[in-house]
């Protein structure tokens, strides 16, 4: 029990709701708590998976928000700050930020509406709508309760996560235009937008990639097999163990302490990088109302021959040290010369 005394206190009693609308209330109030940043929601995203370990969708949400975390507080390292203007590093960190809270603001209703249900014993997921969440999920939690088909609910839950942020934040106008929509996105290959990294204590690094990260399908395949990686019996023990041991705080110096002869990236923590951001969400629409959900979604991924990217991930690393270091000397030569110096994304 001591193991797990913080995670049962993580989440408060709340009786069951004889006032519906105070009981909303008081939902939301545990939603906008773990939702002020970055390391406020992995640790939720993990705690709550402690408490209920069927619901794998929230360890692998945890370790994907890490690696949120480190791609964040690389735009304040000794590299990126180098190759890109501070607006776009900034405009970056948004992407990275609304992206992450808007998945959070959405699924950690889904995940406390499942855990109520679980203490009073009988479904509340009929309040979905209440907390603006799509209709295809509310089915989805429906299905699960009667069925346990937890391989399911996780493809279910990656299906509505990336449908949730194709329009607000992939096709928004601002992102599009500066980000996704323009040279840019050689972060396709340097910015690790589509890698994803689940480090261990032994200094390896395992993880997946995907090419066309603004396709929707593309990531839905990602976190596909992103799932199957996590939960392989060869390998979960591994990343288990680290999330246990490693307590999360946005710098890379997280895992790199466990990795021999690695660049070392010299990243910020994250509550020192950034301060509190303020959201809204003005206007909600529920995607799967005009969309039709492919069976291909939720086709089992198998994993590549080698899933170890320690590497590969370094090389990446060197890569833009160098980058970095030659744009420098170039600034250094030309420093206020617009037509010789090289272009700041």
């Amino acid at each position: 029990m001591d193991k797990f005394s913080n995670t049962y206190r993580f989440l408060p009693y709340l009786p069951e709701p004889k006032r519906t609308k105070e009981w909303i209330h008081d939902v939301n109030h545990l939603v906008d708590e773990y939702n002020q940043d970055n390391i406020s929601r992995t640790k939720a995203y993990q705690t709550f998976f402690l408490l209920h370990p069927e619901i794998k969708w929230s360890f692998l949400a945890s370790m994907v928000s890490r690696n949120a975390g480190w791609n964040m507080t690389d735009l304040k390292g000794d590299i990126f700050p180098d190759l890109l203007s501070h607006k776009t590093c900034d405009l970056l960190f948004m992407t990275y930020e609304r992206a992450n809270w808007s998945i959070f603001q959405d699924a950690f209703p889904q995940l406390l509406l499942y855990h109520y249900s679980t203490l009073y014993k009988k479904k509340m997921f009929h309040l979905f709508q209440d907390f603006h969440i799509s209709h295809f999920m509310e089915e989805e939690w429906n299905r699960f309760w009667e069925e346990r088909d937890e391989r399911r609910l996780v493809q279910s839950l990656i299906i509505n996560e990336q449908h949730l942020i194709q329009g607000p934040v992939i096709e928004h106008g601002l992102y599009k235009k500066k980000v996704f929509g323009t040279s840019l996105f050689f972060i396709e290959d340097h910015l690790h937008f589509s890698s994803v990294l689940f480090p261990s204590l032994n200094g390896d690094l395992y993880g997946a990639s995907v090419h066309g990260f603004r396709n929707v399908e593309n990531r839905i395949k990602l976190g596909n097999l992103l799932f199957e990686l996590l939960f392989h019996p060869d390998y979960h023990s591994l990343f288990l163990e680290f999330a246990l041991k490693v307590e999360h705080t946005g710098t890379r110096k997280d895992y790199e302490k466990y990795c021999r002869g690695v660049p070392d990236t010299n990243t910020p923590v994250l509550k020192k990088a950034y301060g509190p951001i303020t959201h809204n969400w003005a206007h909600r629409k529920d995607w799967s109302v005009d969309k039709i959900i492919e069976g291909n979604w939720y086709e089992k991924q198998e994993l590549p021959g080698d899933v170890i990217m320690t590497k590969w991930f370094f090389h990446k690393q060197r890569q833009l040290q160098k980058m970095a270091v030659t744009k420098k000397f170039f600034k250094g030569i030309w420093p206020g010369t617009k037509k010789k110096k090289m272009r700041t994304f």
